[in-house]
């Protein structure tokens, strides 16, 4: 008698394949979320540009993870913005030129409503937490929010969720792990 050994299912979180976001890209393409990603696992992070710490952070980890992975083409990675005013399709390509990716790590922006439902399907929060306006006129703002990172099977569905910046990489890489084949 033979036995198979099978790796449990994970738990789904959330379903998000029933959704659908009319998003852009850093190089201004139109994507639809999470459509355009199904057949492959999603790493997403929601970040803004402007952010002076947990955004770089939660970037950086993902960023861990890719090179753990070693860029595998099964696996997307996706950062988010919650600041569409700001982050336009030029700022979050700079921004990913920064941190010198390429291959399957593209970072999400849209208008404001469209982020906004977004948003709240993953819920993510976010908050302006302070505001002045510079020498020169401009707004100046800083954003309190949400500090996650999370885990979409193929099929869209939400399986892992993580603190953003502050869970050790080989857990999220572990956990992958144990669902791709």
């Amino acid at each position: 008698m033979a036995f198979l050994a099978c790796k449990p299912a994970p738990k789904i979180i959330d379903d998000l394949s029933d959704r659908s976001f009319q998003v852009v890209n850093q190089n201004a393409e139109p994507v639809t979320f999470p459509d355009d990603y199904k057949g492959k696992y999603v790493i997403m992070g929601f970040i803004y540009t402007h952010c002076p710490d947990i955004c770089p952070l939660v970037t950086q980890n993902m960023i861990k993870v890719q090179k753990e992975l070693g860029t595998p083409d099964d696996v997307q990675f996706l950062g988010v913005t919650f600041d569409p005013k700001r982050d336009t399709p030029e700022v979050l390509k700079e921004y990913k030129t920064v941190f010198e990716l390429d291959k399957n790590f593209d970072f999400l922006t849209a208008d404001s409503t469209t982020i906004s439902a977004f948003m709240d399907s993953v819920r993510v929060r976010s908050q302006v937490s302070f505001s002045t306006t510079n020498e020169y006129g401009e707004k100046v703002y800083f954003m309190n929010h949400s500090d996650k990172i999370m885990v979409l099977d193929p099929k869209g569905r939400v399986i892992f969720e993580y603190g953003g910046s502050m869970t050790p990489v080989n857990y999220i890489v572990e956990d992958l792990g144990t669902v791709r084949r």
